[in-house]
């Protein structure tokens, strides 16, 4: 891999805006446009980051059933479709079941497979997709700038549902999506996808007047230690694994070297960030992009920060394990 030493000084153009999000790229603007300041602003000033997360989907009618059942609570919490209609019942996920014509999709990915058209495992019929913000947050707005994510992003080509739940600390939105749409062809969800909807997300919050940001993880300094999905969902539902099937991840040296390039990339970013931001008059931002990036750091374990300083080359210097405190 090649290595790409952290230097204070320098011309290096800030890679840091809206399209690049601290990697590299061609054509970095001289200046920062008024609505990449205002992101910069929000990041530095660690304004609460929306979370869209994919947590599985049904790959049958059965499935799907139950996933409504659930996320409504057996139909005690009321569901919102894209029809805006507000129902609730023990009923509703039957309904939703018929209305969405699923047996046709049912049907439609059957052939598929037996025509070849499409790998032999079963496809999803929904996704389901949660939309969360850190609690405190207000439930009526949470659902309100969900409910516009899911039309602009939506509306038309897919069949969805909402429902909040805000039975814990944080409040949240499931969002159920046909993976079918209306006029042929399906739903592959892919990253660029989660990370524009973060972004989506974040602009309709803020919409409602609520305080939410959306960057990647490795432009704040977080660039380990993510848990699985599994095993997110399993913390906030209170479950812990058999201690004898937990498999604690190692980092291996060539893991580590990427982390530490990666962090050196994100240091330099927001340092020719600070200084585009000086050269344009936005000398208090670039005061704060400053003591933003010098408080930067990876958070990883003791044991791993000591695997770390033993697996580094005698030649690195001591900037880069420094990223590792």
């Amino acid at each position: 891999m090649t290595r790409h030493p952290f230097r204070t000084g320098g011309d290096r153009k800030p890679a840091l805006d809206l399209v690049s999000y601290g990697r590299r790229g061609r054509g970095r603007p001289e200046r920062f446009a008024p609505e990449q300041v205002a992101q910069i602003a929000r990041t530095v000033r660690r304004a609460p980051e929306v979370m869209v997360k994919v947590s599985g989907g049904g790959n049958s009618l059965v499935a799907v059933a139950a996933h409504f059942r659930y996320i409504t609570r057996e139909g005690t919490l009321e569901l919102e479709t894209d029809d805006g209609e507000r129902v609730a019942g023990s009923g509703v996920a039957r309904d939703l079941v018929d209305d969405w014509d699923l047996e046709i999709d049912v049907a439609i990915d059957r052939w598929e497979r037996m025509t070849g058209g499409r790998r032999a495992c079963t496809a999803k019929l929904v996704h389901n997709i949660v939309l969360s913000m850190p609690a405190g947050t207000s439930p009526e707005k949470l659902l309100a700038a969900s409910r516009e994510f899911a039309r602009e992003e939506f509306a038309v080509q897919h069949r969805y549902a909402l429902v909040l739940h805000t039975d814990q600390d944080h409040p949240h939105v499931h969002l159920v999506v046909s993976a079918h749409k209306r006029e042929g062809g399906r739903l592959n969800i892919r990253k660029a996808d989660l990370r524009r909807w973060r972004e989506q997300f974040a602009r309709q919050l803020r919409g409602q007047g609520v305080e939410a940001n959306a960057t990647p993880a490795q432009v704040r300094g977080r660039l380990a230690d993510h848990p699985r999905d599994g095993a997110y969902w399993a913390g906030q539902r209170g479950a812990l694994r058999p201690e004898g099937s937990q498999r604690r991840r190692k980092l291996q040296p060539a893991s580590l070297g990427r982390i530490i390039d990666t962090a050196e990339r994100v240091q330099g970013d927001w340092s020719a960030t600070a200084r585009t931001l000086e050269a344009q008059g936005q000398r208090e931002l670039a005061w704060e992009v400053e003591q933003f990036r010098q408080g930067l750091r990876i958070p990883i374990t003791r044991r791993e920060r000591d695997a770390a300083s033993s697996a580094a080359p005698e030649d690195r210097s001591r900037r880069q394990l420094d990223l590792l405190r």
